[in-house]
C-alpha cells in the first residue's frame, strides 16, 4: 500500500494530478485545498495517500496533511460516503472547519459540499460527533510548537486529558509570559472547578 509520495509535480489538472517519483508518474485524485496548493508548485511536493485498492482499479487520493487523510478515512467509513463524497466535503472545509461545523450542529455548512443535502449533513454531524472526539490531529493547538502553550497542551494530554479539551482550556488560560507550570497549573484549576 502506498502512504506517501515525495515527487515533483509532472501534470495538474483540476483536482487530478500526476506525481513524477523517480521517473513513475503516480495518479492521484485530490482535493480542491491540496490542488490550490499544488499549483504553481515548483520542485519537489509531498502527498499523503489513501490507497484504495478495488477489483477493476486501484485508486490513490492525495491530501496535503496527515490530518486531512485521516479525516477522509474517517469519512468513507462512514454508511453512504464514499471517497467521491468524501473528497467533495473536503474540498470544501478544512479538518478545523468540519470539526467546527460538527460541533456547532451547522448542516448548512456541510451542504455546501456537491452531493450533500440537508439530511445527509444531519446524519453526518450525528455520526461523526462520536468520532471527532478521538481525531486528535484536528484540534490546534493555541500557538506556534514549541511554545509555553502548546508544551502545557501535550502535558495535560499526558496526564490522559483528551487533545481538544487540553487546548481549549490552555486557550482560557494563556496569558502573555505564562510558564508551561503556570498554564497546567491554572488549566487544572479552571477544569477542576467545572466539574
Amino acid at each position: 500500500m502506498i502512504g506517501r509520495l515525495l515527487g515533483r509535480v509532472h501534470e495538474l489538472t483540476g483536482e487530478m494530478a500526476v506525481i513524477d517519483v523517480h521517473g513513475v508518474g503516480y495518479e492521484v485524485e485530490l482535493t480542491a485545498a491540496t490542488a490550490a496548493a499544488l499549483t504553481g508548485h515548483a520542485g519537489e511536493a509531498e502527498l499523503f495517500i489513501h490507497h484504495l485498492v478495488r477489483e477493476d482499479a486501484q485508486t490513490l487520493y492525495g491530501f496535503a496533511t496527515v490530518a486531512e487523510r485521516d479525516l477522509f478515512r474517517t469519512l468513507i467509513r462512514m454508511n453512504g460516503v464514499g471517497p467521491k463524497l468524501g473528497i467533495a466535503i473536503l474540498g470544501v472545509l478544512s479538518p478545523a472547519e468540519l470539526a467546527e461545523a460538527v460541533a456547532n450542529a451547522d448542516s448548512a455548512a456541510i451542504s455546501r459540499a456537491p452531493g450533500v443535502g440537508a439530511r445527509t449533513a444531519k446524519r453526518l454531524i450525528l455520526e461523526l460527533r462520536d468520532r471527532l472526539d478521538d481525531f486528535e490531529p484536528i484540534a490546534e493547538a493555541p500557538s506556534v510548537p514549541g511554545s509555553p502553550a502548546s508544551e502545557a497542551v501535550l502535558a495535560l494530554v499526558a496526564l490522559g486529558y483528551r487533545r481538544t479539551e487540553a487546548a481549549q482550556a490552555i486557550d482560557d488560560v494563556a496569558h502573555e509570559g505564562a510558564t508551561v507550570e503556570a498554564l497546567v497549573r491554572d488549566a487544572l484549576r479552571r477544569m477542576g472547578s467545572a466539574a
